[in-house]
């Protein structure tokens, strides 16, 4: 059963992105009749190497929302570090607020009730920029991805992968 607080605070997070729309994401509902379900819009930030790249990503809320995060999972494949091969999206504003030594996150790296949908989109266009190649959900990507950077842009099989290859795991960027 979906609490009153839920449908509330994401009737007003819908309302305000429609009204007041963020740069490098859309949002728009899976069904009007759910609030629950929502289709996201990813664009590749500006200066990265994702630029140009639009990515589709459905965003799941529980129902007792804002007290536990949404999940996110990319529909379009993408290569990156912390893009789990199935489109599971690995980033700590998304994992539950409890003490866990074993995961590298302190508790106020993870989500908390005032955390919303433009925070958690804002994190995500952040990590398309600057993965953490530290807690990899795609350790084949990070392994690339530290090689590039270490290298300076010199080494190009990460950028070959994300903008040229038909690969498989991959999101060409147009």
């Amino acid at each position: 059963m979906c609490s009153p607080s839920a449908v509330r605070a994401l009737g007003l997070e819908f309302k305000s992105l429609q009204e007041e729309p963020v740069e490098g994401f859309r949002v728009k509902l899976v069904n009007d009749e759910n609030l629950f379900e929502w289709e996201v819009a990813i664009f590749g930030p500006p200066n990265t190497l994702y630029e140009g790249g639009y990515f589709k990503a459905s965003m799941k809320f529980p129902p007792d929302y804002p007290y536990s995060p949404p999940t996110l999972k990319f529909l379009t494949k993408v290569w990156h570090p912390n893009v789990y091969e199935n489109g599971d999206l690995c980033i700590s504003i998304l994992h539950p607020p409890v003490d866990d030594p074993q995961s590298g996150e302190l508790p106020c790296e993870r989500w908390n009730p005032t955390q919303n949908v433009r925070t958690i989109l804002l994190s995500v266009i952040s990590l398309l920029n600057e993965p953490n190649t530290f807690s990899p959900a795609n350790v084949d990507a990070s392994v690339m991805y530290r090689k590039w950077k270490e290298s300076r842009g010199k080494d190009k099989e990460y950028e070959n992968i994300i903008r040229y290859n038909p690969h498989p795991h991959c999101y060409h960027v147009m």
